[in-house]
């Protein structure tokens, strides 16, 4: 009795849906309307707000949810623990990963993962757009800064950094520039983004120390990283990128890194899956891979 109603409340509670945690647990939308409702009864605490347009938690939903979740992971990964006794990692994989970072980073590992285990098949689509991974089916994704959706389970993976760079020809034709405010007199290569991140360290600025959104201008706006490089290697103007873009021209010395003052702190990158996609053996190998050769 105990049981009744707590995997359905918890789908519910995720999908924020009766019909589609119904789909998922492949019952009936009445049944699952009647479990909760029985639940509540025997809890005698309102679980739920239902309206025709939206299902949301209560309060005392919300502390339930987090103890039925942690409930049911645990039965998840004890049921697991024992198959895995008896199996070796097999079956499909679907991530998403941002384009660049995926190219040149990720999917290297995720082929040297996969000559490891010959089991396992991958799918990936790589998008710099935020994909649900609930409703496209998603096991796993990678993103990078600071993670806004709290219904996520996260795994630091590693870390990127943004410099500011610039070829030697431009900087001996337009001069270097040693403060955020000589920017406006420079041509700043754009991606989709009209601002550059930094950090203020202006002693006399009231948020000194704090991260700053500065609004940048120039004749180029592409989205294109590998594109904007080799503008920036041409000696069309400065440009703002991830350590990845540019690592290897600022070795050589083709680009030369600039504010260095004022580059923002290292960037996280995060494993994240969904709470009720269990955490099989496959996604926890590629997870614990990814990390280590990150690192």
């Amino acid at each position: 009795m105990r049981w009744d109603g707590v995997s359905e409340f918890v789908y519910v509670a995720e999908y924020e849906s009766f019909t589609r945690a119904a789909k998922e647990l492949g019952i009936s939308t009445a049944q699952v309307s009647r479990q909760i409702s029985a639940l509540e009864k025997r809890l005698n605490i309102k679980l739920l707000y239902r309206t025709t347009r939206k299902v949301s938690l209560t309060e005392e939903g919300r502390v339930f949810y987090q103890h039925c979740r942690s409930v049911l992971d645990g039965l998840d990964a004890a049921e697991q623990a024992v198959s895995n006794l008896q199996s070796k990692p097999q079956g499909r994989i679907k991530l998403t990963a941002p384009v660049t970072y995926g190219e040149q980073q990720l999917l290297p590992l995720v082929n040297d993962f996969m000559i490891q285990y010959s089991d396992i098949e991958v799918t990936a689509f790589l998008s710099n757009q935020k994909i649900d991974l609930i409703e496209g089916g998603y096991d796993l994704a990678i993103r990078i800064g600071k993670l806004s959706d709290s219904t996520m389970m996260a795994k630091k993976l590693s870390h990127r950094t943004n410099f500011v760079c610039a070829a030697p020809s431009y900087l001996n034709k337009y001069g270097t520039p040693h403060a955020l405010s000589e920017l406006s007199q420079h041509n700043c290569l754009l991606g989709t983004r009209d601002y550059w991140h930094f950090i203020d360290t202006d002693p006399r600025a009231s948020d000194a120390g704090k991260e700053r959104n500065l609004r940048v201008s120039g004749s180029i706006q592409y989205n294109s990283g590998h594109s904007l490089v080799d503008a920036a290697l041409k000696g069309l103007g400065i440009v703002q990128l991830p350590d990845y873009y540019v690592q290897k021209y600022l070795a050589s010395g083709e680009l030369t890194s600039l504010l260095d003052d004022y580059r923002e702190p290292e960037e996280s990158i995060w494993a994240i899956y969904p709470h009720n996609r269990q955490l099989s053996p496959k996604i926890r190998l590629l997870v614990d891979y990814l990390a280590e050769h990150l690192a």
